[in-house]
């Protein structure tokens, strides 16, 4: 059974367990010529992702374990080329979409697309293919429209005002000031809102955000970079993900520049490596498996009553401190 041309699929879950083959380090995939009953289609489920990162390994690890004990199989999709090339991703996800129609499941949890220009029609395109064939759709993470707007879809993720805010609290608490927050390009509307949360934990400490507070850029472009931190211009840095801090820490160490010691650094989703960086990492966690508990609520709500207004769902992210912040030096003195 092929799940399109350019789709990589990294779990397909069915139930009952005698027509599934089991792959140690690979998941679960439906045996060659099995085809579940009318009953079983009924109780499928679909999981479209623009790409399967740690973070979203883990939740929709989560996921498919509380969907089998609500007794419904998950059909489990992502791309391999999010983030190489907008227009395979595109491909790709049209294809997994009709595939998850034509497998005539009754509900899917979805990821908007970020990293392309053309992200937003894409997300959008999608979702409307999915509706029209009367397929239920919970998004997960981010919505398809810019914040502070929502969408009239069912949402679950983290509050990301607060995500920001504690991040930029912890800095000012240390005594930071001069801040920046850093961005990828065509990052999704959650960094809009943690910019937001973090500039407002100044203003809540009477203090002025400083000025070009929000930075887009690459950071492993050294001119970027140089252009951040030229000067001492700043002496605090929130990164809108892990990933970014672990790039941008890279750079920082091959301009010579110390974190902390010269500039402290906060990311965000504290994935596993973010401990074991050569600095450690603070960052703000999400709690996944209340996530995951929360989509497949969200998700039999739907099912139960397509009349119900959209939902959201979010969950409150925690600081997790280590050396980036520079918080033990401050301690020591």
């Amino acid at each position: 059974m092929s799940l399109g041309l350019l789709l990589r699929v990294r779990f397909v879950i069915y139930n009952p367990k005698e027509m599934v083959d089991r792959r140690v380090g690979a998941g679960s995939f439906l045996r060659k010529g099995a085809k579940p009953s009318e009953a079983e289609v009924a109780r499928q489920l679909g999981l479209l992702l623009p790409e399967l990162s740690e973070i979203f390994e883990v939740f929709c690890g989560e996921l498919a374990a509380l969907a089998r004990a609500n007794d419904y199989s998950l059909l489990w999709a992502s791309s391999a080329q999010a983030r190489q090339r907008a227009d395979l991703t595109a491909k790709d996800a049209d294809e997994a979409c009709r595939h998850l129609i034509d497998r005539s499941v009754r509900g899917v949890f979805f990821a908007p697309f970020e990293f392309a220009p053309d992200k937003d029609n894409v997300s959008k395109r999608i979702v409307d293919q999915l509706r029209r064939a009367g397929v239920a759709v919970v998004l997960l993470d981010r919505d398809l429209v810019p914040f502070p707007f929502r969408s009239d879809l069912d949402l679950i993720g983290i509050d990301n005002v607060m995500a920001g805010y504690l991040a930029s609290e912890h800095l000012i608490k240390l005594g930071v000031r001069r801040v920046a927050f850093i961005a990828r390009p065509f990052s999704a509307p959650t960094v809009s809102a943690r910019v937001a949360g973090a500039r407002e934990a100044f203003f809540a400490a009477g203090l002025e955000p400083p000025k070009a507070f929000y930075r887009v850029g690459d950071p492993t472009d050294t001119g970027f970079v140089r252009e951040l931190t030229a000067g001492g211009k700043i002496d605090g840095i929130i990164c809108a993900n892990d990933f970014t801090a672990a790039q941008l820490m890279h750079s920082l160490a091959k301009a010579r520049i110390r974190v902390p010691d010269d500039v402290r650094l906060i990311g965000f989703d504290n994935l596993k490596y973010a401990e074991l960086l050569g600095v450690p990492l603070t960052t703000i966690s999400q709690p996944l498996r209340e996530m995951g508990a929360n989509a497949i609520r969200a998700m039999l709500s739907r099912l139960a009553d397509p009349t119900l207004p959209p939902i959201t769902l979010l969950s409150n992210p925690q600081l997790v401190v280590r050396a980036s912040c520079g918080a033990f030096i401050q301690h020591s003195t």
